[in-house]
């Protein structure tokens, strides 16, 4: 198990123990979990309704795939640390791992 952390809008953190024996998404257990991600395309990266931002932790997870950056582009406002949550792949490196959701943010939600 590990601990990731989703950062609300007034900057608490709230944590979510998570199993990194099941080859999850991060969509999966912030949907899981209550998060407003609507993840209308099922985890393919093509609707951009579960972006994220990571605020801390391991650097590679900062960096997005090429499928990632096409999407996120299309986007009105991103950042070098956007994500689609979809296609973060839960690890136990992703140990205290932060992260906020944007896509409640831009409306998508």
């Amino acid at each position: 198990m590990i601990t990731l952390y989703v950062e609300e809008n007034n900057g608490e953190r709230r944590p979510i123990e998570v199993p990194t024996d099941m080859s999850l998404s991060l969509m999966e257990v912030l949907k899981a979990s209550d998060y407003p991600v609507q993840a209308t395309c099922g985890g393919m990266a093509l609707c951009a309704t579960c972006h994220v931002e990571v605020l801390d932790g391991d650097d590679k997870y900062k960096e997005a795939t090429d499928p990632e950056l096409e999407m996120l582009d299309t986007l009105p406002e991103v950042s070098d640390t956007s994500r689609l949550a979809c296609q973060m792949r839960i690890e136990d490196e992703m140990d205290g791992l932060v992260v906020r959701i944007l896509a409640q943010e831009e409306g998508y939600v």
